[in-house]
């Protein structure tokens, strides 16, 4: 399967995701004005890949802040890690959040609640102001 890779800008995250090892890594904000329409071609994508892909499955994380939008994607995104989980996949997470940031955390821990696969949060240390 093709490789697959969005700049982040401002508003938008950096996606990168590489259908052959299975690694798809999320970093940076995510508060597209229209969350629903940038997520589309990368859930039509991930689908694809969930459906196909019999290797394992690793989830990188790495955003700072998500907009409501962003999270009901992103929920989208772990369905479909989550169904390759349930036939049998090795499907992992690793969900990185800024040491200082509780809302963060917070929102790490909500996802790890809807997920039966293993879903591991990690804390980065904030760098000195």
């Amino acid at each position: 399967m093709e490789k697959l890779f969005l700049p982040g800008t401002r508003s938008t995250p950096e996606i990168s995701f590489d259908g052959t090892s299975g690694v798809l890594t999320i970093s940076g904000e995510s508060y597209p004005e229209n969350s629903f329409e940038y997520y589309k071609p990368i859930l039509a994508w991930v689908s694809r890949f969930a459906q196909t892909h019999t290797g394992p499955a690793t989830l990188n994380i790495n955003l700072n802040y998500l907009n409501t939008g962003s999270i009901k994607s992103l929920m989208d995104i772990l369905d479909y890690f989550e169904e390759m989980h349930g036939r049998g996949g090795d499907v992992v997470i690793y969900w990185h959040y800024d040491d200082e940031n509780d809302r963060a955390l917070e929102t790490a821990e909500d996802f790890k609640a809807e997920v039966t696969f293993p879903f591991n949060i990690i804390a980065i240390k904030s760098e000195a102001k």
